[in-house]
């Protein structure tokens, strides 16, 4: 059987980016497995078939345990094949076995996640629209088909580009609980935040001014660490966001570390996401 492209081979050096941050992203289902085991041979092609067909509904990670020993270990790995479904960086379920089809895809609908729409494809077929004309043809794919609810969270996302955040949130807020806890949806929720943080703030030469008079301004500091995030100036958001963490974790509610969870989930950069999670845990802990 021909590779997956939704599946890959796990190791140690690659498990922190591809399989626990990418877990913030989408489901990822990892499979332990060794190449003398008949039953992981039987549940392998099942597992790259069902990928293929979710299309990026989750993403299958393969380790194979005779080369990976260590991860093996780490997940108390005792029998072959077992299959562990990681979501937000967490363990949260798994099986023994080579369960048949059927039943795995009885396993991922427990767990909300059903077949999606392949992104490449879908990038092709809108590569040249404009948002106006996206939200456009949404609108009219969702009067046409009101009961997939998935286009009225791609319209949610065309909103936002727009910059129509209350448009956006509108869409959100109507979307259906299965929904809700999509990686899209979170990372709009996240988008939205920053966006009303920063209706009615004042200019950036007034918030660096304040800092500038006062360094412990933290009210100061957290909308520049909002600009600083939205415009691009990452690294710098971040990094005010945490000397706020480091002053005064309870500050405003422990607004510093609920700014940086949501950054987190707004931002595409794996390995930065993953360096300062670690920087906010050596805080908090």
């Amino acid at each position: 059987m021909a590779e997956s492209t939704h599946a890959f081979d796990a190791t140690q050096h690659n498990f922190e980016a591809a399989v626990i941050q990418a877990s913030f992203e989408q489901p990822v289902l990892v499979d332990f497995w060794a190449a003398w085991c008949a039953p992981c041979r039987q549940l392998k092609p099942v597992l790259e078939k069902l990928a293929d067909e979710y299309a990026g509904a989750f993403r299958l990670a393969k380790v194979d345990t005779e080369a990976e020993m260590q991860l093996a270990a780490v997940f108390g790995i005792r029998s072959l094949p077992t299959v562990v479904l990681l979501k937000g960086g967490q363990m949260i379920d798994g099986f023994m076995g080579a369960l048949p089809e059927q039943a795995i895809r009885e396993f991922l609908a427990r767990h909300e996640i059903v077949p999606g729409v392949d992104m490449t494809v879908e990038e092709e077929l809108t590569l040249d629209e404009s948002p106006t004309q996206t939200v456009t043809r949404l609108q009219q794919e969702i009067a046409a088909h009101p009961d997939q609810p998935e286009l009225k969270l791609e319209l949610a996302q065309a909103f936002m580009q727009l910059g129509n955040a209350s448009a956006a949130e509108a869409e959100l807020d109507s979307l259906p609980p299965k929904l809700t806890g999509d990686a899209r949806a979170v990372r709009l929720r996240g988008q939205l935040d920053f966006a009303r943080a920063l209706d009615g703030a004042p200019a950036l030469p007034e918030l660096r001014q304040r800092l500038d008079q006062d360094a412990n301004d933290h009210a100061a500091r957290d909308l520049l660490a909002v600009y600083q995030v939205v415009s691009g100036d990452t690294t710098a958001g971040l990094d005010n966001f945490l000397h706020i963490l480091r002053t005064d974790r309870s500050w405003n509610d422990g607004l510093a570390k609920k700014r940086l969870i949501a950054a987190f989930n707004v931002l595409d950069d794996a390995d930065l996401v993953g360096t300062y999670r670690r920087k906010m845990a050596s805080v908090l802990f």
